[in-house]
């Protein structure tokens, strides 16, 4: 089940996810808010994976890289010599390549079986890669990114969590809007049963199963990295009512009570460090 788990998500962003259908746009844009009332909020959330990064270093290895595909993305590497993207994907590694040039090198990988050596990487991101692998490979996943970062240096994984409190607080004035709207309740769909999914398999986790099952063996610290997920931003946040200065909110009160929002809101951001002994 793991392999073609592998190999659909694979077939998935060779063929749809990483194709652009806008100039500078992919088809995997479609999982996130780029409206202009929502565009400020979503950038400030991905500057914050350099707060947990150390600022230079050597080479810094971007597990599961995509395509790169947000300006905001290549702020990660800016100190680094070289960027490292590894993807399952090569159609992935070809639109890397056009955007970080010499800058970068590309491997095609699995990431939960990394093919470096102890200690390669000066720094480490991982943005929403993991949760496409199966459960029972999350914690080699997170054990690989350990073995490869260097004594001394850091890495962030930002994936999503399981039904956070914030969702699920969300989710009946979201079905009530929608019946309201006559568009009825959204069904989850069934991944694996689909003939032609739309999208691709995804398995995320909850703070309890990452505390005990990766926070045990590896030292992680769990910030808020984005509370809201694309729907609550697409339903609530209306620039007619007042939409950016809600979202501005969001982001300081995100701020102010970290352990809160890291943990009841859609995506947290994982800091894993590997200390000197």
């Amino acid at each position: 089940m793991a392999d073609e788990t592998k190999q659909k998500v694979r077939e998935f962003y060779d063929q749809i996810g990483w194709q652009q259908v806008d100039d500078g746009l992919y088809q995997n844009a479609r999982y996130e808010d780029l409206r202009p009332v929502s565009i400020k909020y979503i950038q400030q959330t991905r500057l914050r994976v350099n707060d947990g990064l150390l600022p230079t270093g050597h080479l810094l290895l971007d597990a599961g890289s995509g395509p790169v595909q947000y300006d905001e993305y290549l702020t990660y590497s800016k100190g680094y010599r070289k960027r490292v993207c590894l993807d399952i994907s090569i159609q992935a590694l070809r639109q890397a390549r056009e955007k970080l040039g010499n800058h970068g090198l590309f491997v095609v990988a699995d990431l939960s079986a990394l093919p470096f050596i102890n200690e390669a990487f000066d720094a480490e991101v991982s943005m929403h890669a993991i949760h496409h692998l199966p459960l029972e490979e999350h914690p080699r996943a997170y054990q690989e990114l350990f073995r490869v970062l260097a004594t001394g240096r850091t890495g962030v994984i930002v994936n999503g969590w399981h039904e956070p409190l914030l969702i699920r607080l969300a989710e009946p004035l979201i079905n009530l809007m929608r019946r309201l709207s006559g568009r009825g309740t959204k069904e989850k769909k069934d991944w694996f049963n689909e003939e032609d999914p739309a999208g691709t398999f995804v398995r995320k986790m909850t703070p309890a199963w990452l505390k005990k099952e990766i926070g045990r063996q590896i030292p992680l610290e769990i910030r808020p990295w984005r509370s809201l997920s694309t729907r609550v931003l697409r339903w609530f946040i209306r620039p007619q009512l007042g939409g950016r200065a809600i979202l501005n909110m969001v982001f300081w009160l995100e701020g102010v009570f970290p352990r809160f929002f890291a943990e009841n809101g859609q995506y947290p951001m994982i800091v894993i460090r590997k200390d000197r002994k």
